[in-house]
């Protein structure tokens, strides 16, 4: 384990923008690819990358996050490895909320200090990547950094929505500009590479991933940069002039999860043959509750370019581009297709199903003879037979007590009931 560095992994907001998925859940505690939370990601970036000290900020929904991270992550009584929930809390010094990313990070620094580290690593708890963060501190060491901001090449339609920047030949970071309008960006273009500029990505976006000195974590947050809120606008911009800052150019898949449309389709991309994000890859594992489930159990069903968790049992007539998370279980006749099913917190037994059905209400999962098509089934959900899911773009945004649809995806809320028949 690496004695000179200790990560902290942002835990987000209120997370408004992947509602309702977040109404009763943290962001980094959303189930993704069927079986992992989100904050497993940055979690097992670390361990991969011989990281073992952890701190995950939080403060809205924190309680399944809490669980989730009890539950899983158990290293040796000889270890000092450890991934810690630190949640918002009132002090004599403070009475509110995390007000933004740098504040956050602030407000957890009395905890930090206890612990012996040179460096300090930033992660947000809402990303999709595999990426060797041992690779970024030797380069951070090596070229005699302050700060390194891991960097990304994005194409125009993406640089709108990342703090974009530009750096000279020693990759030291000449200026910055948080989210820039369009008609700015000619001012942008860096030297990504002859394989990046052939793709069009000739912009360096920032990942919101970061390496800090201590001493100069301390400084900024509580002297220089005392009443700053977020890293992005204000920590990072007022930095460059003032210290070392270097760009770490990754190359790799890196997407970021901050809405509903973006979570789904990194979801559905798991199902490619070779997908850009690798869940099999040997070198990269990605670390999770160990539920001790039995194996899924599939009858009759056509399956096309699908994910099935473990624990599932599927009488399904055809699924295809889809993800089924554990716990699923579909009747026969039912369709499936580009569906994002999370599955079930628990087995239903003959007992329960036989008593929901004498007060009319349909089994845990999907029934018989339905048809469901662009959507994201959250957990624990009952959906009767003959139900038909449309999704698409002749939906309209909109918001309902069942389910709500955005960008055409229709998010049907946790735990909701729909009886035989139910359309939309």
């Amino acid at each position: 384990m690496k004695k000179n560095v200790i990560a902290i992994i942002l835990g987000g907001g209120a997370g408004t923008r992947l509602s309702p998925l977040t109404a009763t859940r943290s962001k980094p505690a959303v189930p993704i690819a069927g079986k992992y939370r989100l904050v497993d990601i940055p979690i097992s970036n670390c361990l991969n990358s011989d990281i073992g000290r952890m701190y995950v900020l939080t403060q809205f929904n924190s309680a399944s996050l809490n669980k989730h991270i009890k539950n899983t992550y158990h290293f040796s009584i000889f270890s000092k490895a450890f991934v810690d929930i630190l949640a918002a809390e009132q002090t004599p010094d403070n009475h509110g909320w995390y007000q933004g990313t740098a504040d956050a990070v602030r407000q957890s620094l009395r905890h930090l200090q206890q612990q012996e580290f040179d460096h300090v690593l930033i992660l947000s708890g809402d990303q999709l990547y595999q990426m060797d963060f041992g690779g970024m501190l030797d380069n951070h060491i090596e070229s005699g950094a302050d700060l390194s901001i891991a960097t990304i090449p994005v194409g125009e339609r993406e640089a709108p929505e990342f703090g974009i920047l530009k750096s000279n030949e020693e990759r030291y970071i000449t200026s910055f500009i948080e989210k820039p309008k369009k008609d700015l960006l000619p001012d942008w273009v860096s030297d990504t590479g002859d394989e990046m500029q052939k793709a069009g990505r000739i912009y360096l976006a920032s990942m919101g991933i970061y390496i800090f000195n201590r001493s100069l974590l301390f400084e900024l947050l509580m002297d220089t940069h005392k009443d700053a809120t977020d890293f992005g606008k204000e920590i990072i911009p007022n930095s460059i002039s003032k210290h070392r800052v270097v760009s770490y150019q990754y190359d790799g898949y890196w997407t970021d999860i901050g809405n509903i449309y973006s979570f789904f389709e990194a979801n559905l991309a798991l199902t490619e043959n070779i997908p850009l994000f690798n869940l099999f890859d040997n070198q990269n594992s990605i670390y999770t509750r160990p539920r001790m489930l039995p194996p899924a159990k599939i009858s009759g069903t056509t399956l096309e370019k699908t994910l099935i968790a473990e624990g599932c049992i599927i009488n399904a007539s055809r699924i295809e581009n889809s993800v089924t998370g554990i716990r699923t279980r579909i009747g026969s006749g039912s369709t499936i297709v580009n569906t994002y099913i999370m599955g079930s917190d628990y087995f239903e037994t003959i007992d329960e199903m036989n008593n929901a059905a004498s007060q009319g209400l349909p089994k845990m999962g999907i029934g018989e003879r339905c048809y469901i098509r662009n959507a994201i089934i959250d957990k624990n959900c009952r959906i009767g037979n003959d139900v038909r899911i449309n999704g698409g773009s002749h939906l309209p945004d909109s918001d309902h007590p069942l389910y709500t649809v955005k960008d055409g995806i229709v998010v049907v809320k946790k735990g909701s009931i729909f009886p035989d028949g139910f359309v939309i």
